[in-house]
């Protein structure tokens, strides 16, 4: 090989690996003695300069990989903001395409050969980080939707029980009304003669066993059409929500009673002994269900798919 060819191939190889460009201290025409030192800085000028194939496409890799990050930051910026749990850590690593983007830049004094294979390494690193994005993309808007559903499933539950609650006063008022008139119409036909022991505000035999809460509920069954069929959803419900205890309460929601009203203190719209009258909480329970399900079948089917009702 002649010495300036070898000079040559010098001058290429230091470009290479260091991304300078060498700047001679004599005439290119006296090769044979020229030296050479590395410029301190050089201002890349291959991207800069009139376009060819080989530079168009590697400013297109290079914006891909400037959008590319510019989504990371703002997935992960949505993440924060949301305060949901997507299922996954919310990071994506940027390291390869960092990487292969300075390398790009970097190649700004090589010639034009060297670009495509280097714009091809950008592509496909900015790929690769466009995939992660779009799988926490994926998981934020499932969670989003989730926290949506359930904000809706528990407006519907509460307006259902604000509907119970007012139908079971409703029928309270009516049945104490026709008591009354019942009442009033015993004592004039017997001439005042004679007098009924009072009833319990709830009602029911005062047994606030699970047996004797059962027995006040088959009797309420009955009363509103309700058969035997019922009466088994009834009891698998509430066997799964309390157990039948008119005690029972749960230190997580606040939930009591038979029925696990929320708070316990709605079911006084059915008597003000929901604390101590199984059957007090049995009647209020009845027409929540009512309000909401339609029957116990009803209310049991949407507890065995969604674990509440």
């Amino acid at each position: 090989m002649t010495t300036v060819g070898a000079l040559v191939l010098g001058v290429v190889a230091a470009a290479a690996l260091t991304g300078t460009a060498p700047a001679a201290t004599a005439s290119p025409a006296d090769l044979s003695t020229a030296t050479f030192s590395l410029a301190s800085s050089i201002t890349p000028t291959v991207l800069a300069a009139t376009p060819g194939p080989e530079k168009t496409e590697a400013r297109a890799a290079e914006t891909a990989a400037s959008t590319s990050i510019q989504a990371v930051a703002t997935v992960q910026s949505d993440i924060a903001a949301s305060g949901l749990d997507i299922g996954q850590p919310a990071t994506v690593d940027t390291t390869a395409l960092q990487q292969a983007t300075d390398r790009l830049e970097a190649a700004s004094v090589l010639p034009e050969t060297f670009l495509p294979a280097l714009s091809h390494d950008v592509a496909a690193a900015s790929a690769a980080v466009d995939q992660r994005v779009a799988e926490l993309r994926g998981g934020l808007d499932a969670a989003v939707a989730k926290k949506a559903e359930e904000e809706a499933a528990e407006k519907a539950r509460q307006e259902a029980e604000a509907a119970a609650a007012a139908k079971a006063a409703a029928d309270k008022a009516a049945a104490e009304k026709q008591a009354a008139s019942s009442s009033s119409s015993s004592s004039s036909n017997s001439g005042g003669g004679g007098s009924s022991a009072p009833i319990p505000t709830g009602g029911g035999s005062g047994d606030n066993s699970p047996a004797g809460a059962q027995a006040a509920a088959r009797d309420m069954l009955a009363s509103r059409g309700w058969g035997d069929d019922q009466m088994s959803c009834l009891v698998s419900l509430w066997n799964k929500e309390s157990g039948w205890n008119y005690k029972a309460y749960n230190s997580g929601s606040g939930a009591y009673g038979i029925p696990q009203a929320l708070p316990g203190s709605k079911m006084s719209s059915a008597g003000a002994d929901w604390q101590t009258n199984a059957a007090t909480q049995v009647s209020w329970g009845l027409g929540y269900i009512s309000g909401r399900y339609g029957t116990p079948c009803g209310a049991w089917g949407h507890s065995q798919s969604t674990g509440w009702y």
